[in-house]
């Protein structure tokens, strides 16, 4: 029977070492693409929200324009 060498403790916490900051880094990469996800959610929300504000308001001054041309109509 072959002797097997055993593993040094420098080797061994090299593997660790490097096992780790791969876990961590694939951890840390799904947290921040989970996070950048649920921004941009948030982000379109406020967007089609605004859109929605500005609609409201160019509904609101094509009224107005409609009601001071009718004005001017009626009093010339």
């Amino acid at each position: 029977m072959p002797v097997r060498k055993p593993v040094g403790a420098f080797r061994g916490g090299m593997f660790g070492f490097l096992l780790g900051s791969t876990a961590a880094a694939y951890g840390t990469y799904y947290y921040i693409l989970d996070e950048y996800r649920m921004s941009n959610e948030m982000l379109t929300e406020d967007i089609y929200a605004l859109q929605a504000a500005v609609q409201r308001i160019h509904n609101y001054v094509a009224t107005l324009e409609e009601k001071v041309d009718a004005l001017d109509k009626k009093t010339k």
